[in-house]
């Protein structure tokens, strides 16, 4: 489930079908501006990409896609967001414009600080989290988006541990910042925000209104953090989060319990 409809879901109000249009429509306005951030990233990043052994086939790496038609387009889709995002409301405008600046920040010096990289990643995760409740008009918890922050905290950490490992085996790292990682560190990191999003999640299912039974659901959350950290310690993954989430046979069964029996307690409350 993307981040955009978190705060339909936990607010329990999916049975209105209005806020279902707005829902999709703020969907569709963060795919344009995300997909606008990777084309400028691209082309920012084409002669790093071009010594990554998967990176290198990317249009532009590749050069099946010049660097000027990547920029015209990032440019239409960006105009493309702003336009929806000004049909749901000033909130929903100045939260897409806080996006494009802080993915452009990242994209040109954030991306090479120490920390601010992963920081910077989660708070872009968390202004999705946050857009998609304005967007509806409903409140979303606080602990929620703590949540959502201490998660894609996780991920990134995991993110740059795989990319890591691949930069020590090939001698030749691809990301300025992993000179300031180590894989000690990383794990250190990893397990505790792992720790803490468990934590966060737990403070929301035990104060949830209407809802305390979501602590049912608590087991499924540290089952799949368990799972994805063995995955990356163990199998050194996690460098394509998407992937990962998507194809081990573990990880989808437990967000499948976790989304069928979530839907089910929200859906009575």
């Amino acid at each position: 489930m993307d981040l955009l409809f978190a705060g339909l879901l936990f607010a329990t109000e999916f049975d209105d079908p209005w806020r279902w249009v707005d829902a999709v429509l703020v969907f569709a306005c963060y795919c344009a501006v995300s997909s606008a951030a990777y084309l400028v990233n691209d082309v920012h990043d084409a002669q790093e990409d071009r010594l990554h052994p998967k990176k290198r086939s990317r249009p532009i790496a590749s050069g099946r896609l010049g660097r000027r038609p990547a920029l015209i387009a990032a440019g239409v889709l960006d105009v493309l967001a702003l336009a929806i995002a000004a049909t749901l409301g000033l909130r929903t405008v100045v939260l897409i414009g806080a996006f494009l600046v802080l993915q452009t920040v990242y994209t040109f010096f954030l991306k090479r600080v120490f920390l601010a990289d992963v920081l910077t990643i989660s708070g872009l995760f968390v202004i999705r989290a946050s857009a998609g409740a304005a967007a509806v008009r409903v409140r979303i918890s606080p602990w929620l988006l703590l949540c959502t922050a201490l998660l894609a905290l996780f991920l990134a950490f995991a993110k740059r541990r795989a990319e890591l490992v691949l930069a020590n085996s090939r001698e030749t790292p691809t990301r300025p910042v992993l000179a300031w990682y180590s894989t000690a560190l990383l794990d250190r990191l990893l397990l505790a925000t792992a720790l803490s999003t468990i934590v966060a999640y737990s403070f929301y299912a035990f104060t949830a209104r209407h809802t305390p039974e979501m602590a049912l659901t608590i087991p499924f959350v540290v089952l799949g953090l368990v799972r994805y950290l063995f995955l990356v310690r163990a199998r050194d993954l996690g460098e394509e989060p998407e992937r990962l989430l998507l194809n081990d046979r573990v990880i989808l069964a437990t967000i499948g319990c976790w989304a069928v029996s979530a839907a089910a307690i929200l859906g009575t409350s």
